[in-house]
């Protein structure tokens, strides 16, 4: 028997599971990650002050540099449910970051039993790679937040002067860490596509052009704070991401 006959006779064994067997693998890797992001919840909500200082950290500077044009360097409830929802929403976000490794694993996990065993050497540099792609988008909003928080404020104008309140300053700082975190592991379909031979590297290569203009489009639309810094912040990574994919997927291909 061939390794090709034996490849194809493990692939079939494992991809006899019924429908029902499917589910309930589906179901045992869902119970899985959710107990993951509850325990990031949990490990959220007793970080909680350090945490929301942290992200506190970039009105609290400007507002010491701007005396003038902030009202108070604290955020301001306007509703006494206010403060405990947006602690809930914190510890959610944060527990979801938390547990993300997980998260990317038992999808694999879930996804395995229908490749070949030589497919399967992916999982682990792919779940790798999607946790550290993910964790780069998420420091670089943290990095740019604030900028983009500066400039917001600059461009509002004389007279103008914020006062924030909880749930939408820690949204869109969130919203922000998210965005970047997902729109970054998009060279994972590249090099996926190209190792599935979907779409060859000389086809992205011939694409280049018109994948430069998709790329600025889609930073300037998907950017929460919608401020020049973000769109670069964003948008330069993903173009040098877009050239790094072509040549993984290349070289694994090969």
């Amino acid at each position: 028997m061939t390794t090709e006959e034996k490849s194809g006779e493990t692939r079939s064994k494992e991809s006899t599971m019924t429908l029902f067997e499917h589910l309930a693998e589906l179901r045992n890797r869902v119970i899985i990650a959710l107990i993951a992001v509850v325990a990031g919840m949990a490990v959220i909500w007793f970080l909680y002050n350090p945490i929301i200082k942290f992200m506190l950290e970039p009105y609290t500077s400007f507002a010491a540099r701007h005396p003038g044009k902030v009202v108070t360097p604290n955020l301001v409830t306007s509703s006494p449910l206010e403060g405990f929802t947006t602690r809930l929403k914190v510890c959610g976000y944060g527990g979801v970051a938390l547990a993300t490794p997980v998260i990317f694993w038992e999808l694999w996990r879930f996804i395995t039993p229908g490749l070949h065993k030589n497919e399967k050497r992916y999982i682990f540099p792919f779940v790798a790679a999607a946790v550290v792609l993910f964790a780069s988008g998420v420091a670089a909003a943290v990095f740019i937040f604030p900028k983009a928080l500066n400039w917001l404020i600059d461009v509002s104008g004389q007279g103008v002067v914020p006062l924030f309140s909880p749930s939408r300053y820690f949204t869109l700082y969130v919203a922000m860490a998210v965005v970047f975190g997902a729109v970054f592991m998009y060279p994972l379909i590249l090099v996926f596509l190209e190792i599935a031979g979907v779409v060859p590297s000389r086809l992205w290569r011939k694409w280049r052009r018109p994948a430069i203009v998709v790329i600025c489009a889609v930073a300037a639309i998907v950017t929460p704070s919608s401020d020049p810094f973000s769109f670069l912040a964003m948008a330069v990574p993903m173009l040098v991401l877009y050239e790094v994919a072509i040549i993984v997927g290349r070289a694994l291909h090969k």
